[in-house]
Protein backbone atom coordinates (compact mmCIF):
# COMPACT_ATOMS: atom_id res chain seq x y z
CA UNK A 1 0.00 0.00 0.00
CA UNK A 2 1.46 3.62 -0.90
CA UNK A 3 2.15 5.54 1.96
CA UNK A 4 0.00 8.42 3.68
CA UNK A 5 2.54 11.65 4.63
CA UNK A 6 1.44 15.07 6.62
CA UNK A 7 2.76 18.05 5.96
CA UNK A 8 2.73 21.80 7.70
CA UNK A 9 2.82 24.11 5.25
CA UNK A 10 2.79 28.25 6.46
CA UNK A 11 0.85 30.80 4.56
CA UNK A 12 3.08 33.32 2.90
CA UNK A 13 1.10 36.07 4.29
CA UNK A 14 2.17 34.82 7.54
CA UNK A 15 -1.09 34.32 9.32
CA UNK A 16 -1.05 30.37 10.41
CA UNK A 17 0.65 27.18 9.70
CA UNK A 18 -1.57 24.26 8.51
CA UNK A 19 -1.27 20.97 8.35
CA UNK A 20 -2.19 18.68 5.26
CA UNK A 21 -2.59 15.14 4.66
CA UNK A 22 -1.64 13.45 1.48
CA UNK A 23 -3.25 9.73 0.84
CA UNK A 24 -1.93 6.95 -1.23
CA UNK A 25 1.56 8.87 -2.62
CA UNK A 26 4.17 6.93 -4.70
CA UNK A 27 6.92 9.59 -3.99
CA UNK A 28 9.12 9.33 -1.36
CA UNK A 29 9.25 11.79 1.86
CA UNK A 30 11.96 13.99 0.44
CA UNK A 31 9.96 14.20 -2.95
CA UNK A 32 7.27 15.38 -1.00
CA UNK A 33 9.03 18.02 0.75
CA UNK A 34 10.76 19.20 -2.94
CA UNK A 35 7.68 19.70 -4.46
CA UNK A 36 4.71 23.06 -3.54
CA UNK A 37 1.75 21.65 -2.69
CA UNK A 38 -2.14 23.17 -2.75
CA UNK A 39 -4.10 24.28 0.20
CA UNK A 40 -6.45 26.70 1.20
CA UNK A 41 -6.00 29.49 3.99
CA UNK A 42 -8.84 30.50 5.63
CA UNK A 43 -8.01 34.25 5.75
CA UNK A 44 -6.01 34.35 2.49
CA UNK A 45 -7.60 31.63 0.30
CA UNK A 46 -5.57 29.48 -2.05
CA UNK A 47 -2.15 28.82 -1.92
CA UNK A 48 0.84 26.85 -2.47
CA UNK A 49 3.70 26.53 -1.10
CA UNK A 50 6.53 23.84 -0.16
CA UNK A 51 6.05 22.05 2.80
CA UNK A 52 8.14 23.25 6.23
CA UNK A 53 8.28 19.81 7.33
CA UNK A 54 6.78 16.71 7.10
CA UNK A 55 6.22 13.12 7.77
CA UNK A 56 4.77 9.58 7.00
CA UNK A 57 1.52 9.02 8.69
CA UNK A 58 1.98 5.65 10.62
CA UNK A 59 -0.81 3.26 10.58
CA UNK A 60 -2.68 2.93 13.92
CA UNK A 61 -1.08 6.48 14.81
CA UNK A 62 -4.46 8.46 14.77
CA UNK A 63 -7.88 7.46 12.92
CA UNK A 64 -7.46 8.48 9.71
CA UNK A 65 -9.42 11.68 8.86
CA UNK A 66 -11.59 11.73 5.87
CA UNK A 67 -10.01 13.38 2.57
CA UNK A 68 -13.16 16.18 2.45
CA UNK A 69 -11.78 16.37 6.44
CA UNK A 70 -8.73 17.54 5.50
CA UNK A 71 -8.20 20.62 5.69
CA UNK A 72 -10.85 20.84 8.58
CA UNK A 73 -8.85 18.63 10.82
CA UNK A 74 -5.29 20.25 9.88
CA UNK A 75 -6.12 23.66 10.12
CA UNK A 76 -4.20 25.35 12.98
CA UNK A 77 -5.23 27.61 15.76
CA UNK A 78 -5.37 31.49 14.23
CA UNK A 79 -2.22 33.57 15.32
CA UNK A 80 -2.86 37.18 16.16
CA UNK A 81 -2.54 39.35 12.60
CA UNK A 82 0.76 40.94 12.06
CA UNK A 83 -0.59 44.43 13.41
CA UNK A 84 -3.49 46.10 14.61
CA UNK A 85 -6.13 47.43 11.70
CA UNK A 86 -6.67 51.05 11.85
CA UNK A 87 -9.30 52.98 9.86
CA UNK A 88 -7.96 55.14 7.61
CA UNK A 89 -8.49 56.56 4.12
CA UNK A 90 -5.43 56.98 1.89
CA UNK A 91 -6.01 57.96 -1.61
CA UNK A 92 -4.59 54.96 -3.67
CA UNK A 93 -3.84 54.03 -7.47
CA UNK A 94 -4.39 50.27 -7.95
CA UNK A 95 -3.28 48.97 -10.97
CA UNK A 96 -3.35 45.02 -12.54
CA UNK A 97 -5.08 42.29 -14.88
CA UNK A 98 -8.14 40.06 -14.57
CA UNK A 99 -9.72 37.53 -16.21
CA UNK A 100 -12.86 38.91 -16.10
CA UNK A 101 -11.55 42.85 -16.35
CA UNK A 102 -8.49 42.70 -18.71
CA UNK A 103 -6.16 45.51 -18.16
CA UNK A 104 -7.45 48.01 -15.40
CA UNK A 105 -6.21 51.25 -13.79
CA UNK A 106 -8.29 53.01 -11.26
CA UNK A 107 -8.44 55.82 -8.20
CA UNK A 108 -9.68 54.69 -5.09
CA UNK A 109 -8.88 54.64 -1.01
CA UNK A 110 -8.38 52.55 1.52
CA UNK A 111 -10.84 51.75 4.56
CA UNK A 112 -8.89 49.78 6.84
CA UNK A 113 -5.02 49.41 6.78
CA UNK A 114 -2.54 47.26 8.57
CA UNK A 115 1.32 46.54 8.44
CA UNK A 116 0.63 43.26 5.89
CA UNK A 117 -1.78 45.41 3.46
CA UNK A 118 -5.77 46.70 3.58
CA UNK A 119 -8.93 46.42 2.72
CA UNK A 120 -10.33 49.00 -0.02
CA UNK A 121 -13.21 50.10 -2.46
CA UNK A 122 -12.92 48.98 -5.87
CA UNK A 123 -15.12 49.05 -9.01
CA UNK A 124 -13.31 46.69 -11.13
CA UNK A 125 -14.17 43.00 -11.73
CA UNK A 126 -11.02 41.14 -9.97
CA UNK A 127 -11.00 37.68 -8.39
CA UNK A 128 -9.72 36.20 -5.45
CA UNK A 129 -5.74 35.62 -5.80
CA UNK A 130 -5.15 38.22 -8.73
CA UNK A 131 -2.06 39.98 -8.42
CA UNK A 132 -2.63 43.93 -8.25
CA UNK A 133 -0.71 46.93 -7.84
CA UNK A 134 -1.28 49.92 -5.21
CA UNK A 135 0.46 53.15 -5.33
CA UNK A 136 -0.10 55.38 -2.14
CA UNK A 137 -0.58 58.69 -4.27
CA UNK A 138 0.37 60.89 -0.98
CA UNK A 139 3.99 59.01 -1.16
CA UNK A 140 4.66 57.75 -4.18
CA UNK A 141 5.27 54.53 -2.72
CA UNK A 142 4.08 51.43 -4.96
CA UNK A 143 3.74 47.64 -3.60
CA UNK A 144 2.73 43.98 -5.44
CA UNK A 145 -0.48 42.40 -4.00
CA UNK A 146 -2.79 39.47 -3.34
CA UNK A 147 -6.40 39.64 -3.42
CA UNK A 148 -7.22 37.41 -0.41
CA UNK A 149 -10.94 39.03 0.32
CA UNK A 150 -13.72 39.77 -1.65
CA UNK A 151 -17.46 41.11 -0.61
CA UNK A 152 -19.56 43.89 -0.75
CA UNK A 153 -20.75 46.24 2.00
CA UNK A 154 -24.43 46.69 2.77
CA UNK A 155 -25.10 49.19 -0.29
CA UNK A 156 -23.91 46.06 -2.64
CA UNK A 157 -20.46 48.02 -3.51
CA UNK A 158 -17.25 45.86 -3.32
CA UNK A 159 -14.75 45.55 -1.02
CA UNK A 160 -11.33 43.74 -1.59
CA UNK A 161 -8.76 42.75 0.79
CA UNK A 162 -5.26 43.07 -0.54
CA UNK A 163 -2.03 41.38 1.22
CA UNK A 164 1.21 43.08 0.49
CA UNK A 165 3.79 40.20 -1.23
CA UNK A 166 6.57 41.47 1.83
CA UNK A 167 5.58 42.83 4.75
CA UNK A 168 5.24 47.02 4.28
CA UNK A 169 4.97 48.54 8.09
CA UNK A 170 5.63 52.06 7.17
CA UNK A 171 3.54 51.86 3.61
CA UNK A 172 0.75 53.59 5.00
CA UNK A 173 2.33 56.03 7.35
CA UNK A 174 0.55 54.88 10.23
CA UNK A 175 3.80 54.72 11.88
CA UNK A 176 5.02 58.37 11.90
CA UNK A 177 9.29 58.71 10.81
CA UNK A 178 9.55 61.79 13.51
CA UNK A 179 8.14 63.27 16.73
CA UNK A 180 5.09 65.14 17.00
CA UNK A 181 3.72 68.54 18.87
CA UNK A 182 0.68 68.08 20.12
CA UNK A 183 -0.73 71.98 20.17
CA UNK A 184 -3.51 73.84 19.13
CA UNK A 185 -3.00 76.24 16.56
CA UNK A 186 -5.10 78.85 14.24
CA UNK A 187 -4.90 78.35 10.93
CA UNK A 188 -6.68 79.67 7.43
CA UNK A 189 -7.10 76.57 4.79
CA UNK A 190 -7.46 77.42 1.14
CA UNK A 191 -8.79 74.75 -1.51
CA UNK A 192 -10.98 73.70 -3.67
CA UNK A 193 -14.64 72.71 -2.27
CA UNK A 194 -16.91 69.74 -3.84
CA UNK A 195 -17.74 71.79 -6.61
CA UNK A 196 -14.77 72.57 -7.88
CA UNK A 197 -15.27 76.75 -6.05
CA UNK A 198 -12.01 77.82 -4.02
CA UNK A 199 -12.80 78.28 -0.31
CA UNK A 200 -11.33 80.14 3.06
CA UNK A 201 -11.96 78.04 6.21
CA UNK A 202 -10.58 78.96 10.03
CA UNK A 203 -9.73 75.76 12.07
CA UNK A 204 -7.02 74.30 13.84
CA UNK A 205 -3.87 72.27 13.74
CA UNK A 206 -3.65 70.05 16.66
CA UNK A 207 -0.95 67.74 15.64
CA UNK A 208 2.70 68.95 13.89
CA UNK A 209 5.79 68.31 13.15
CA UNK A 210 8.17 68.98 9.87
CA UNK A 211 6.28 66.27 7.45
CA UNK A 212 2.45 66.52 8.36
CA UNK A 213 0.03 67.54 10.41
CA UNK A 214 -3.46 66.91 11.66
CA UNK A 215 -6.27 69.33 11.35
CA UNK A 216 -9.30 69.93 12.90
CA UNK A 217 -12.63 69.59 10.92
CA UNK A 218 -12.23 70.87 7.01
CA UNK A 219 -15.64 70.39 5.84
CA UNK A 220 -15.03 71.66 2.36
CA UNK A 221 -12.78 68.74 1.63
CA UNK A 222 -14.24 65.96 -1.09
CA UNK A 223 -11.60 63.77 -0.16
CA UNK A 224 -7.83 62.53 0.18
CA UNK A 225 -5.30 63.26 -2.63
CA UNK A 226 -6.85 67.03 -2.67
CA UNK A 227 -4.04 69.44 -2.28
CA UNK A 228 -4.60 72.72 0.02
CA UNK A 229 -2.41 75.84 1.42
CA UNK A 230 -2.73 75.65 5.22
CA UNK A 231 -1.70 79.57 6.10
CA UNK A 232 -0.54 80.70 9.99
CA UNK A 233 -0.37 85.04 10.10
CA UNK A 234 1.74 85.45 6.89
CA UNK A 235 3.62 81.99 6.66
CA UNK A 236 1.53 79.74 3.94
CA UNK A 237 2.85 76.04 2.66
CA UNK A 238 1.24 73.15 0.71
CA UNK A 239 0.25 70.20 1.86
CA UNK A 240 -1.70 67.13 0.58
CA UNK A 241 -4.72 65.22 2.68
CA UNK A 242 -3.58 61.66 3.34
CA UNK A 243 -6.55 60.74 5.52
CA UNK A 244 -9.84 61.82 6.44
CA UNK A 245 -11.55 60.40 9.75
CA UNK A 246 -14.13 58.41 9.34
CA UNK A 247 -17.38 58.96 11.55
CA UNK A 248 -17.85 56.90 14.34
CA UNK A 249 -13.91 56.59 14.48
CA UNK A 250 -11.63 58.30 17.24
CA UNK A 251 -10.51 60.42 13.95
CA UNK A 252 -13.63 61.42 12.81
CA UNK A 253 -13.87 65.45 11.80
CA UNK A 254 -10.09 64.98 11.44
CA UNK A 255 -7.73 65.10 8.43
CA UNK A 256 -4.46 63.98 8.24
CA UNK A 257 -2.02 66.35 5.70
CA UNK A 258 1.42 65.61 4.17
CA UNK A 259 3.81 68.55 3.24
CA UNK A 260 4.83 69.37 0.10
CA UNK A 261 7.04 71.73 1.61
CA UNK A 262 8.83 70.34 4.02
CA UNK A 263 11.82 73.32 4.32
CA UNK A 264 8.91 75.38 5.56
CA UNK A 265 7.99 75.71 8.86
CA UNK A 266 5.14 78.01 9.43
CA UNK A 267 4.03 76.89 13.31
CA UNK A 268 6.19 79.48 14.57
CA UNK A 269 7.35 76.22 17.31
CA UNK A 270 10.34 74.58 17.43
CA UNK A 271 10.07 70.80 15.62
CA UNK A 272 11.65 67.59 16.40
Amino acid sequence: MAPDYIVRLKCPYGDRDQLLILENREESLQQILDTPWDFECPMHGVQRELPLGGEEKRLGASPRPKRNDAKTAGRAVPQPRSSKRVSLRVPVLVYGWSKDEGSFHEETTTILVNSSGGLLGLSSRVGLGDTIFIKNKTTQQERECRLVHIARDVHGKLQVGAAFKYPAPHFWRVIRRESRVSREIRVNVRGLDRGGHPFVQSTYAIDISRHGACIEGIGYLTGPGETIQVKRHLRAASYRVAWIGQIGTPQAGRAGVFALEPSKNIWGAILP
